[in-house]
């Protein structure tokens, strides 16, 4: 299913729980703050948990290429997530990590750690507490959600974008010596999407119930504008099922 950003009927959401699935570069994360902050939900950033125990796993000397030393050690850290869209926030053992995850040591090593199925199931519990306990409902992003850890989301959309602009906007990210050039960043989103794509626990893929969501040609404003209406119509979908 495609949509588009002239959508109609504007509708005051129930507390519906969102997934927003895509690979890097769509505007996931920008798109789903937005809309959370907007409407009072909570908001989840699924992949800042991945990066956070690649994270442990690196600054503890855990081999992050065997998986069987992963597996072991991925009980040990404590990962709590803050879900205020405004001012999200991750801890490891206590300490901030929001800064040290996003680093391309971190972001080369995290498909590998998130790809060992003992990790997953962990964090795919942890995300699905947190969305079970949101008391207005929650917006959760990342790359499996509609299909993995959400199923019975109220709403899922899937965002894509060309790897073209997906470069461009994560080479803005980028500063610094994390600086690098487009088609370097492009060469690296499309490794990353295989990677995701093809591992065989929880594959990056669009679930069949997803509302797809092409943010190439659009605005950040235009595409937070197309998913708060989409979410408008589930939560007033979802309040007329609870009045029959």
């Amino acid at each position: 299913m495609f949509v588009t950003v002239e959508t109609a009927a504007r509708t005051a959401p129930a507390a519906v729980i969102v997934a927003i699935d895509g690979p890097a570069g769509t505007g996931k994360s920008s798109t789903s703050k937005a809309v959370a902050a907007k409407l009072g939900l909570g908001y989840l950033d699924t992949g800042a948990q991945y990066r956070a125990i690649t994270w442990w796993m690196l600054t503890n000397g855990i081999d992050v290429k065997d998986a069987t030393a992963v597996a072991d050690a991925a009980v040990k850290p404590v990962i709590v997530s803050g879900t205020d869209p405004s001012a999200p926030t991750i801890t490891v053992d206590g300490l901030d990590a929001a800064g040290p995850i996003r680093t391309q040591e971190v972001t080369s090593a995290v498909s590998a750690v998130s790809a060992v199925p003992e990790v997953r199931t962990l964090i795919t519990d942890l995300q699905r507490s947190i969305a079970a306990e949101a008391p207005n409902g929650i917006v959760v992003e990342g790359r499996d959600i509609g299909i993995t850890v959400l199923p019975d989301a109220d709403l899922k959309v899937f965002l894509t974008a060309s790897p073209e602009a997906r470069a461009a906007r994560r080479s803005g990210e980028l500063k610094g010596k994390e600086a690098t050039d487009l088609a370097a960043t492009r060469e690296a989103l499309i490794k990353r999407d295989a990677a995701d794509s093809g591992r065989k626990t929880s594959p990056l893929a669009k679930a069949d119930d997803a509302v797809e969501v092409d943010t190439t040609e659009l605005t950040l404003e235009q595409v937070i504008e197309c998913v708060v209406t989409l979410i408008e119509g589930a939560g007033a979908e979802k309040a007329g099922r609870a009045a029959r």
